[in-house]
């Protein structure tokens, strides 16, 4: 699959991230539009793509979502992926009214501490048959 066609944005997240995977997990279960597209930054093409915003991929500091040129970052990230899945999800997307100044560094302590918090998976997580066609 090209990350470059324009088949719908990528959310590339981190794959042995617990919290990370469930979240991915939680997006294709709930994304009946099949709208997004999922990308592992341990994966080419999810390291692939944090290269191209000037992000190191071995260390980065946010989960991002591409759509074409375009890259959200931080908390903007997550409510567009909550935004793009539809009701009752869409509703979580009404916190954009706290400023960013307020919600990214929450997003960010969280992004640091995530193993530490939620923990770290041993292997990455793969997806079942029936949505590898969404994952690159």
């Amino acid at each position: 699959m090209n990350p470059n066609d324009a088949a719908g944005p990528i959310i590339v997240f981190d794959a042995e991230c617990i919290l990370c995977s469930a979240n991915a997990q939680f997006v294709l279960r709930h994304d009946r539009a099949r709208r997004f597209r999922l990308a592992s930054m341990q994966k080419d093409v999810g390291a692939g793509l944090y290269r191209r915003f000037g992000i190191d991929p071995s260390n980065p500091e946010s989960m991002i979502v591409v759509a074409g040129d375009r890259l959200l970052r931080d908390s903007d990230a997550v409510l567009a992926i909550y935004a793009g899945l539809g009701w009752p999800w869409k509703a979580v997307s009404l916190l954009r009214v706290i400023p960013r100044f307020l919600r990214d560094p929450a997003y960010r302590w969280l992004a640091r501490n995530r193993y530490r918090i939620f923990g770290r998976r041993e292997a990455c997580w793969v997806p079942s048959p029936g949505d590898a066609d969404r994952v690159l």
